[in-house]
């Protein structure tokens, strides 16, 4: 026989009031009803839980614990009715999201924030990789969205641009590069190069944006190569709002290659038609982009400020 899962609510109700009758009046029930519910539950447990020498109906010490874990497990029940209720409006249970490291996170971190400003029931998962990892890793756990610098397209992705995003090609001040003026290539390719590291399993394809020496160091993410970089350890490309204070103070320095020392590329937000968006999908994507857009404009006037 399984527990009357209504008989703690009947518990709770009869401490409350102190007394039988006046819990059944509460309750809408009978009294005979009442007190049936509550023995029946006493035989099912084989305690007792209630004294009832006494005037005001007391919970016996057993019966504190037994109440106390039933209004854990009464509550756990309100929690799932109310996820069912907004799993019904449209929420999804969860909501996973793959980023590449070379996207700037605050502006990502500012649509979280204002997600969960939104109380929504979604449990929102975020993973971080890098070049084909972010795709891959997208495609293997069937996440929901990338926000990602560069991807195979297909049919049945649907793909929103975000702001453009600048790279800088960069050394350290006291590196030689930085001291030279109309690198070629040969010349390039005899200092170390450092460069992130393709997080996914197939890392047979190089990235384009590397130079083709045979000194490389692979990274496994951006603060790493920021502190190589002022180390003197090598060049390398790193995303302009990383930089930002270190190009400012001279810290690291453009280097003069004659192919050019920026390049610019226009990350995606993508999402598959395989697995449409709830409403947590659509929420963040909205918030995303407008987050991106306001980033944008607070980085193009720094940049305005820094040339006045």
């Amino acid at each position: 026989m399984r527990i009357d899962i209504d008989a703690f609510n009947v518990l709770q109700v009869l401490v409350e009031e102190g007394s039988f009758s006046k819990a059944s009046e509460r309750l809408h029930k009978a009294q005979s009803a009442v007190s049936y519910q509550v023995k029946k539950l006493e035989q099912h447990l084989g305690v007792t839980l209630f004294n009832r020498d006494n005037y005001r109906a007391e919970l016996t010490p057993e019966g504190k614990v037994i109440l106390a874990e039933g209004q854990r497990l009464l509550q756990h029940l309100a929690n799932i009715e109310h996820l069912a209720s907004r799993y019904s409006q449209g929420w999804e249970p969860k909501l996973e999201l793959v980023i590449d490291g070379a996207l700037p996170m605050e502006p990502i971190m500012s649509a979280l924030k204002l997600m969960s400003e939104h109380n929504i029931p979604t449990k929102i998962q975020l993973n971080m990789e890098f070049l084909g990892g972010v795709q891959h890793r997208f495609e293997r756990d069937q996440a929901d969205l990338m926000l990602v610098k560069d991807y195979r397209t297909g049919p049945s992705y649907h793909p929103k641009p975000l702001p453009t995003i600048t790279s800088v090609l960069v050394a350290s001040r006291l590196h030689p590069l930085s001291q030279r003026q109309g690198i070629k290539l040969p010349e390039l390719q005899q200092h170390v190069e450092l460069t992130i590291e393709d997080s996914s399993p197939d890392k047979r394809a190089r990235d384009e944006m590397q130079f083709g020496g045979d000194k490389v160091f692979y990274l496994s993410g951006f603060i790493m190569k920021k502190n190589a970089l002022l180390k003197g350890l090598g060049f390398g490309w790193m995303p302009d709002f990383l930089i930002t204070e270190e190009l400012a103070n001279g810290e690291l320095m453009a280097i003069d290659f004659i192919g050019g020392n920026r390049f610019r590329f226009t990350p995606q937000l993508v999402s598959t038609l395989d697995r449409p968006l709830g409403r947590a999908g659509q929420l963040f994507t909205e918030l995303i982009l407008q987050e991106f857009a306001l980033y944008q404009q607070q980085q193009t006037g720094l940049s305005g400020a820094g040339l006045g």
